[in-house]
């Protein structure tokens, strides 16, 4: 394939503020014709059903006591739990394909747009809220993780998470893993739909590097069960070109990856006080052309530091979080030559098994046992605003105090913005910008 050149990212940037205000969250609805949602029930058991089974069965409505719960199950941001929120007119909790089938067609049939959610993980409501009527299709029961370690691939339906995912290939193997998000409770679907970036991505790239197969169901209820029956073209849409948009994906199947049966990981923590914009900026030079088993992610954080007994004033505190595919030997060598500034030393390395620096990633308890990698439902959450870009050019030393100085001014704690940057090179520097859309 002839490669499209093009001026490639060398990081990319998430800004995350969070607005910790006292606002109750209001599960009441707008005010909504009274009958759309007892008509899309009508009209799911006008559907074809699965025997002994009505479809409605599977969908809940506003004036159904559940409906509050399912509908927040999987909000992310209450951003969106307000009372001016526009909620669904029905929620179909999908456990059969003939569940998803007649929720289509009823949402052609009455107008209504379709909305899939498997994990809800996208912070700006796109499954889970609409200007116009609508309906959610919640994926969640579509659930089952197959792993084939013979031909070192799995089929994950889109409703599972990346967590059960990680859980289901450490449980089969100690030398295989799947590069995707660090986040465990993000549903596959929408994730792979939209690319798939995680900690392994300057080894082995996105995760659909890794998608080799694909079921989905189209907008007239026609199943396609692999990648020859669906076409080329629709295959290649299906990979990082955007959930929702060319049908249903019932599952994908994946090509596992390698991985040393342990790995090292690391937290150090750098302050404005200790010389961190010089460190930030070293970063940009460096963590895009290291070693490709080495990822490190910046964490950028306001916070307050104490400067007397009585007297505390707010700085700019950077987090280096490291994944190294090998040992911590190696890792050394590595960073006295390429980044000795960051001082790292042995005792700030931990060794752990891959499943196991899925749990530090996620920030979970040490010694948390791995079914916590199961659990779906948050709890806690924020009222967020969330942007990502990509960075192409090395930021300055006085542009990273300025962007430090903007970060303070703009976070009167405990309300505060904060950053991850995230850097590309090694694998993500040698795929054609062409082979998926989520590059082209």
């Amino acid at each position: 394939m002839k490669m499209k050149i093009f001026s490639r990212p060398t990081f990319l940037i998430t800004l995350h503020l969070i607005y910790l205000i006292t606002i109750p969250r209001v599960y009441s609805s707008l005010p909504l014709p009274l009958y759309a949602p007892e008509l899309f029930l009508e009209c799911l058991d006008t559907q074809p059903a699965d025997p002994g089974s009505r479809n409605s069965r599977a969908a809940v409505i506003p004036t159904d006591s559940s409906f509050s719960t399912n509908l927040m199950r999987a909000v992310r941001n209450l951003r969106f739990a307000s009372a001016s929120t526009r909620k669904p007119e029905a929620i179909v909790a999908a456990v059969t394909e003939t569940h998803i089938r007649a929720t289509i067609s009823c949402c052609k049939h009455l107008n209504l747009e379709l909305k899939v959610r498997s994990g809800g993980h996208d912070y700006e409501g796109f499954s889970y809220t609409s200007p116009v009527p609508f309906v959610i299709l919640d994926m969640y029961n579509f659930d089952k993780v197959d792993i084939n370690l013979k031909d070192e691939t799995a089929w994950i339906q889109s409703g599972a998470s990346l967590g059960e995912l990680y859980y289901n290939i450490a449980k089969t193997s100690k030398v295989h893993a799947f590069p995707a998000g660090v986040c465990p409770k993000v549903g596959a679907g929408g994730h792979f739909s939209g690319g798939g970036f995680g900690n392994l991505l300057r080894k082995y790239g996105l995760s659909i590097d890794h998608i080799i197969d694909a079921q989905i169901m189209d907008a007239d209820g026609k199943v396609y069960r692999d990648r020859r029956s669906m076409g080329e073209d629709v295959f290649w849409a299906i990979r990082g070109g955007g959930g929702g948009s060319y049908g249903v994906i019932l599952a994908w199947k994946l090509k596992l990856v390698r991985v040393p049966e342990n790995v090292t990981v690391f937290k150090l923590e750098r302050t404005v006080e200790e010389g961190v914009i010089d460190l930030v900026h070293k970063w940009q030079q460096v963590a895009p052309v290291i070693d490709k088993d080495l990822f490190i992610r910046l964490e950028i954080k306001p916070v307050y530091r104490r400067t007397t007994s009585k007297c505390k004033t707010k700085t700019i505190n950077v987090s280096f979080i490291g994944m190294f595919l090998g040992s911590p030997e190696r890792l050394l060598n590595i960073m006295n030559k390429r980044f000795p500034e960051l001082y790292l030393r042995e005792p700030d390395c931990m060794v752990k098994k891959w499943i196991d620096s899925v749990v530090f990633w996620a920030e979970y308890p040490e010694n948390a046992p791995l079914e916590i990698l199961l659990e779906r439902i948050s709890v806690n959450e924020s009222y967020w605003k969330r942007t990502s870009d990509f960075v192409q050019t090395p930021i300055s030393k006085r542009g990273i105090a300025k962007i430090f100085q903007t970060m303070i001014y703009h976070s009167p704690l405990p309300r505060r913005v904060w950053m991850q940057w995230n850097p590309w090179g090694g694998r993500m520097a040698e795929i054609a910008s062409d082979e998926t859309p989520f590059r082209a």
